[in-house]
């Protein structure tokens, strides 16, 4: 063997098979895993971890960097809490296949799904690029993380069918055609297939993919399979559980025709409907006993969020007067929340909302008189001043000109006894973060530290070498990502070293950094020491390198 070009000695190997740690040496070349263990000899390039964890990058299955990593190769901030392949195009949307001067619909179904503005997308996002395997050639160059790119069922409806789409199921030829791409797709390297049950674009319609009947279904998933691998990802009608149920047993009735994995996004915990969760595992168990693969996603995090009006949130999407503001240029919005002859007919729009509302904090303010709200629960500060809850809320946002920030913590999702069962499900797959999508009302990023910081350190739920290995050799083994998930010889040199006591996702903090003057919640990690792509230190100790060895997975 010849000599190493990076040796990580002296660290903790948790390998990604859910063996238990042990403690070694870990030799690269040429990206590649060539040794681990001891009697290493030395390297071009040496790293001590010791005191540090040394474990497989971390993957994240369920993401909507598409846009994003146009103009950022890095996909931050995932990359800063050990993440080292993100899954996107999941939730039926994806950038590719489009029209020549067709991406407007595209936008659009950005826009309202993934709240990632038009105005970022004129700055920053070309469509250059027509097939599915264009758009991949476009991102390639330069890129510091893997990517696993989903083909959007809708953007591939759309591209055949156009506004009808919307409107009819499909006729033999129009899917012989969707197949034709799917097949041409899977062999410029995307991983699978993403469609969706609930999403609604901006005209409040059902999305392409929900007009879909399994014939389309079935032999879109078997053209997927002929590649010999793929998944279907999809978000189920959450809305209601009947029909989230239903949902899943028809991916089982997929599964079983073509052969593929079908995921499902999000399970949830919800104090609202405490029961629901333990009816979708029993019904993902059902569908296992039938022969069928179907696994559910879920996210280490509570569903945390905040409600900024200058921004956008899917939470108003369901009070029809608060949307049609939202929809509006700021000013002209502004004015709408502000109009007094408008705020009877608000404030009874919202009372469906009043659970949500009565729980909410105040993050950051601008307005003077408003600082005294700071860090209280808007609940109080209503009835101190006599108002409803609504009412109050919009007192105070117009005041910031709309740019007070809402937060609602600690309400779905929330309980650690209830979300360690879900999590720990062998039918669970660690997912459904969103990173990249919904960046002004939450940072997806950071589920990976969320995981290790409370549910391993400090809440003691799962052991650290499982926990590592349902974020890497599992998903890794079950969505078909070849040669990565665990530290064993032969795999891609993908690495994470971390310190198992820091070990966090930071606080999130509002920044101004998005294309467009657009703006997003971010986290930084805490206790990540080193990330490594494909042999090369892309992240250390919090500061990115020029390396940039990522690769179409």
């Amino acid at each position: 063997m010849g000599q190493s070009q990076l040796v990580i000695r002296n660290g903790r190997i948790v390998d990604g098979t859910g063996a238990e740690g042990y403690f070694g040496d870990v030799a690269i070349r040429d990206g590649k895993i060539v040794a681990v263990g001891a009697g290493i000899e030395a390297g071009d390039h040496e790293i001590d971890a010791k005191g540090m964890i040394v474990a497989p990058g971390f993957i994240d299955i369920h993401t909507h960097y598409d846009p994003q990593i146009c103009w950022d190769r890095l996909a931050t901030p995932s990359l800063e809490h050990g993440v080292t392949t993100v899954v996107m195009g999941n939730c039926s949307l994806s950038l590719a296949p489009v029209r020549p001067n067709g991406s407007a619909k595209l936008i659009k179904m950005f826009e309202k799904i993934e709240d990632i503005k038009q105005p970022t997308f004129a700055a920053a996002v070309p469509f250059s690029w027509e097939s599915f395997g264009d758009y991949l050639d476009h991102i390639r160059p330069g890129l510091g993380i893997n990517i696993g790119a989903l083909v959007g069922h809708s953007a591939l409806r759309y591209y055949v069918m156009g506004s009808d789409s919307q409107e009819r199921t499909a006729t033999d030829s129009e899917i012989d055609e969707m197949c034709r791409l799917m097949e041409e797709a899977m062999a410029a390297g995307a991983l699978g297939l993403s469609t969706s049950y609930v999403d609604i674009d901006e005209n409040g319609r059902p999305v392409p993919s929900r007009l879909a009947d399994m014939r389309e279904k079935v032999a879109l998933c078997k053209a997927m399979a002929k590649s010999g691998r793929g998944v279907l990802q999809t978000v189920p009608y959450f809305i209601d559980i009947e029909q989230q149920l239903a949902n899943i047993e028809e991916l089982g009735d997929i599964s079983l025709a073509s052969g593929v994995l079908c995921s499902v996004a999000p399970i949830t915990y919800s104090p609202v409907a405490p029961e629901n969760w333990k009816r979708s595992l029993a019904k993902l168990e059902e569908q296992q006993k039938r022969g069928a693969k179907v696994f559910g996603q879920s996210m280490p995090r509570s569903f945390d969020m905040n409600i900024i009006l200058a921004e956008t949130s899917f939470l108003l999407y369901g009070l029809r007067k608060w949307d049609r503001l939202m929809q509006m240029p700021l000013a002209e919005r502004l004015a709408g929340f502000a109009d007094p002859a408008a705020r009877e007919v608000l404030v009874a729009d919202a009372a469906r909302m009043l659970p949500l509302f009565w729980n909410m904090l105040i993050g950051r303010v601008y307005a003077a008189e408003n600082e005294q709200y700071l860090g209280r629960k808007l609940c109080d500060i209503a009835e101190e001043a006599g108002k409803s809850v609504p009412d109050m809320l919009l007192d105070i946002a117009v005041a910031d000109g709309l740019r007070t920030e809402f937060q609602i913590r600690n309400v779905i999702h929330a309980d650690p006894e209830m979300v360690s069962q879900i999590l720990d499900h062998p039918l669970i797959h660690i997912g459904a973060s969103d990173a990249g999508a919904h960046v002004t009302q939450f940072c997806g990023a950071g589920d990976t530290t969320d995981m290790l910081e409370r549910y391993v350190r400090t809440f003691g739920k799962m052991t650290l070498e499982r926990a590592i290995y349902r974020m890497t050799g599992e998903p890794a083994k079950d969505w078909g990502i070849r040669e990565r998930g665990t530290l064993q010889i032969g795999q891609a040199a993908d690495v994470v070293i971390f310190n198992a006591e820091t070990v966090g996702r930071g606080d999130e903090i509002f920044v101004g950094d998005f294309p467009g003057e657009a703006n997003r919640y971010v986290r930084h990690a805490t206790g990540i020491d080193k990330v490594i792509v494909n042999g090369a230190v892309v992240l250390d100790r919090g500061e990115y390198t020029a390396s940039r060895l990522g690769q179409i997975i």
